[in-house]
């Protein structure tokens, strides 16, 4: 077992998980309330700052730190976390201690590239199983965009195996998309981005670049995909026309799947992904290039008829990855919003919409911790985010008027 790093407690801050849940995120399982207070209670984490936001006042506090390039976090049933780091590590995080896990795929390392996303099957307390983006080289020196699953056992994965592996293997390093999401039929959902250097792959309907991929849970092709039974298409295909979306999830109240798509220079864009649909990319956007400054090459319009809509464009640039829907009544005035990180604008946005449109926008986090890789609701109900950091760190947004016993003290003024 190798032991990477040790919490120091900075500022004692009693950890005891809140109230119960509701609407826990998808492929995130549930544990009692009560194992969990009995678990964390006494740790103590460092706290960062302290926020006054337009509804809520919040903390920040620093879970684990030391992380190199973390990408994504998945909770355990039983209180632990696991976060992959870029360079091929997968942790286990237990009250701030953190485990690095073995048996982890082979994994190419190399600008964008290497272990990515997380995600635990919807029925992980039966069957173990913890799937991981990843890209995967061909020894040739191309990589491409796969997904492995595995099974922990102690410190270990377990029966591990490529359950997808992108059908076209190409230069390395940049717009790997790699985040997942199960649907509420018990789909994964796989983002691949259109791998940089030739973007016109998004538009090819053979290819996985550039798209949204439905997938059974060892690999297989749905029958009611979209294209299936279409042999110029392949069957994977859920959406196309995508640049390189790196903020994917799922309502688990309404089954809509919401995607933020990583433009170029410009052209952040969220959508709700609809199966069957073409987003465009890359001859429809709203982004520039990011050298010349000017039109995209490949680009015809803004706008183009049997294109879809994006439901919203963050401006500025926001360069976003990591998405999540608060729920939790930890958090009352923010329910039914979405949080999106950004990466080159340090900070998350709070979006607030109705059906039709975004009725309002915030910032948080400006500045605060770095570049934010990923943002997720717990179990617990509080928030979660990482940096994406050669020193990248693991942070808790909590209410600011958290009391000694865990509990905000508005939620227990209201029972």
């Amino acid at each position: 077992m190798t032991i990477r790093l040790q919490q120091i407690p900075v500022l004692s801050l009693a950890l005891v998980l809140g109230a119960a849940w509701t609407m826990p995120a998808i492929a995130n399982s549930t544990h009692s309330n009560e194992s969990l207070r009995a678990q964390t209670a006494g740790t103590t984490f460092r706290e960062v700052a302290t926020e006054d936001t337009q509804y809520e006042e919040i903390r920040i506090v620093e879970i684990a730190s030391g992380l190199e390039h973390p990408w994504a976090l998945a909770f355990l049933p039983d209180g632990r976390l696991l976060v992959t780091e870029r360079p091929g590590r997968l942790n286990l995080i237990d009250n701030g201690e953190v485990v690095e896990v073995s048996g982890v795929p082979e994994v190419n390392v190399e600008r964008q590239g290497g272990l990515l996303d997380l995600a635990l099957h919807p029925d992980y307390e039966t069957n173990g199983w913890i799937y991981m983006s990843y890209s995967k080289p061909n020894g040739n020196g191309e990589t491409a965009t796969a997904v492995a699953r595995g099974r922990l056992e102690g410190n270990t994965l377990v029966d591990v195996e490529d359950v997808f592996v992108q059908n076209r293997y190409s230069e390395p390093g940049q717009h790997y998309g790699s985040r997942l999401a199960w649907t509420n039929d018990g789909k994964l959902l796989v983002t691949i981005g259109d791998r940089w250097f030739e973007p016109l792959r998004a538009q090819d309907l053979s290819d996985h670049a550039g798209s949204v991929l439905r997938l059974n849970e060892d690999g297989s092709v749905p029958d009611d995909n979209p294209f299936v039974g279409n042999p110029e298409v392949a069957g994977e295909l859920y959406t196309y026309g995508n640049r390189n979306i790196q903020a994917l999830m799922v309502n688990s109240a309404t089954g809509e799947i919401w995607a933020v798509d990583h433009g170029p220079r410009g052209g952040d864009l969220i959508y709700q992904l609809e199966a069957g649909n073409n987003y465009g990319w890359p001859l429809v956007t709203r982004g520039l290039d990011y050298d010349t400054e000017g039109p995209i090459p490949e680009s015809i319009a803004r706008r183009m008829e049997n294109v879809t809509e994006p439901f919203h464009e963050l401006l500025p640039t926001h360069a976003p990855s990591g998405v999540t829907l608060v729920t939790a009544n930890q958090f009352p005035a923010w329910q039914g919003n979405l949080l999106v990180g950004g990466l080159a604008s340090q900070r998350i946005r709070r979006i607030v919409f109705n059906d039709q449109e975004v009725l309002h926008e915030e910032e948080l986090l400006l500045q605060t911790v770095g570049r934010i890789r990923d943002v997720r609701q717990g179990p617990d109900g509080y928030l979660y985010v990482l940096t994406d950091e050669s020193d990248g760190g693991l942070y808790r947004i909590e209410p600011a008027n958290l009391t000694e016993n865990g509990d905000d003290e508005e939620n227990i003024e209201s029972v």
